[in-house]
């Protein structure tokens, strides 16, 4: 969290005052206010009842510094925080918080190094250990810049800790993946209020360990604890990613019962959008889209999308068009949804035009998630050897995905000798992938080239992979089930495979012929 740069229960320390102090504006001249040729005592005297009280030199610099970390100049601010020091002007504890904070909000090695070098001067104050917004600005910056090692040291050596410190270190452990820690601390917490409860949930989340998000949900609600909207919006991505429609429901529920700030409030909205579209309920998810009053970018985005993975390209491409009749302008994220529109509906012309639009038209360098769009789209459409021309001359190295996209179009088009190029640069980025030689020797099987296949199989048994099993999840009464392949320990284990048998038996009669090519050179993993 970003902690404020001022607070009205902070007492400011008591330092003393060098004999000569200069404003920002006043470290640019030494001229007097009056008449550069008048004597001091004179000027003095003429001033007498005319000037106003002085600013403090130390709220002057850190205002101007404060401007500049609010802008994300965070150069500028270290600039100005050196000159405040070569004007002998001492800081207090609002300007390193005020520093802090910009070094936690924009990490990087940079402000992990100017962050370093402002913890040493308020080390030298003794503000560190003895001040409790400036340790857990500290904390807040080491743990939003990696370094959790160095969060967890000054948190342990705080002589005095609040809430927000408490706070600060679980979401900081949170997010650097130290959940035992974490839950420690969690555990340890005085009182544990809601903003407490949302770190945990929300570094699972992030982390993608949305079962135990969820679970922290469930007790969260069993103690009483009321959640805001930022519990929700994480709440409601777990939701989407496991594909949990009833809980996403509940959730839904709860916020149209708030009357402040849960019925208009556009980023839950945004994020029910998300949830409906993954989950399939794309008509609730225009429901809701349909409801907000003051669209944002990220509205148009969600709906765009949503409509996109749910293979209604038309309906994508229309919002597509009427977002920007509306005054809004596309993004990397918006351009992401219209391609992907075009790619499900093998629009290859139309994906080119908005692909050349974002580059010439919007000035937006293509990412690689473009670029994975243009591959499927070749791919989809057949266009096998324009798809790998991209490949091999995006601006950076494809990943999985990309890579991915291609290799099962190969296998659908019987395209041996591309899918053998593609497989040498999977196995570079993933030697220990085993999708990939799974793939690669269907695509032997399908074609008749049983040796091809044996080979593969014979690559991943001398690099020691195992074919990992195949599973696939159902959500019933808010409950998440896993099926995995092979699988017979299962409560409804018999159930299970009686319908699956009725479901063989009928699709047979309706004319469908199951392929097992390769299947036997894996049935021992």
């Amino acid at each position: 969290m970003i902690l404020p740069a001022c607070s009205a229960t902070a007492t400011p320390i008591q330092l003393p005052q060098p004999p000569k102090q200069t404003s920002p504006a006043q470290s640019h001249s030494n001229l007097s206010p009056t008449n550069p040729n008048t004597s001091t005592n004179h000027t003095n005297l003429s001033l007498k009842h005319t000037t106003k009280p002085s600013i403090d030199p130390t709220v002057a610099w850190t205002s101007s510094i404060s401007h500049h970390c609010r802008t994300g100049h965070l150069v500028k601010a270290a600039s100005e925080f050196i000159r405040m020091r070569e004007a002998n002007v001492e800081p207090n504890h609002i300007t390193f918080i005020t520093l802090l904070s910009a070094c936690a909000h924009y990490p990087s090695r940079a402000s992990f190094s100017f962050g370093s070098i402002v913890h040493a001067y308020a080390r030298k104050l003794g503000l560190d250990v003895n001040d409790v917004m400036v340790g857990t600005a500290l904390v807040d910056m080491y743990a939003k810049c990696g370094r959790v090692d160095l969060a967890r040291l000054i948190f342990g050596q705080m002589g005095v800790r609040n809430l927000v410190t408490w706070n600060t270190m679980i979401d900081g452990c949170m997010r650097n993946g130290e959940f035992e820690y974490a839950l420690q601390l969690f555990d340890e917490l005085p009182v544990k209020n809601t903003i407490a409860w949302t770190a945990i949930i929300g570094g699972f989340v992030k982390k993608d360990y949305h079962e135990q998000a969820l679970e922290c949900f469930r007790e969260m609600l069993l103690v009483g604890v009321v959640p805001d909207y930022v519990t929700l919006i994480a709440v409601l991505a777990a939701c989407a990613n496991l594909g949990t429609l009833g809980i996403g429901l509940w959730v839904h529920r709860f916020v149209m019962m708030q009357d402040f700030w849960g019925k208009n409030n556009v980023k839950v909205d945004n994020s029910l959008i998300d949830m409906y579209s993954r989950c399939g309920c794309i008509e609730f998810a225009c429901q809701v889209f349909d409801r907000i009053t003051h669209r944002t970018l990220v509205s148009w985005n969600s709906i765009i999308v949503g409509f996109a993975v749910n293979g209604l390209a038309d309906n994508s491409l229309n919002c597509f068009e009427l977002m920007q009749r509306e005054g809004f302008e596309p993004d990397g994220v918006t351009y992401t949804g219209a391609l992907t529109a075009c790619s499900h509906a093998g629009l290859v012309e139309e994906g080119l035009r908005i692909f050349d639009n974002m580059k010439r038209v919007r000035r937006i360098t293509p990412r690689i998630e473009h670029y994975g769009c243009l591959v499927d789209l070749y791919s989809r459409a057949g266009r096998l050897e324009e798809a790998w021309n991209v490949i091999k001359n995006m601006p950076m190295k494809p990943n999985e995905v990309v890579l991915g996209s291609l290799l099962a179009a190969c296998r659908t088009q019987g395209e041996i000798e591309l899918a053998e190029k593609v497989m040498k640069y999977l196995v570079e980025l993933d030697p220990g992938g085993d999708s990939s030689y799974v793939l690669l020797s269907n695509i032997y099987a399908a074609v008749g080239k049983w040796d091809g296949a044996n080979k593969a199989r014979r690559a991943m048994k001398d690099r020691g992979i195992q074919k990992k099993p195949g599973f696939s999840s159902i959500e019933i009464d808010s409950s998440i089930h896993l099926l995995v392949s092979g699988d017979k320990t299962h409560e409804e284990n018999e159930n299970i495979y009686a319908v699956l048998e009725l479901l063989s038996v009928e699709l047979q009669l309706c004319g469908y012929v199951p392929d097992f090519s390769g299947r036997k050179y894996y049935e021992d993993d």
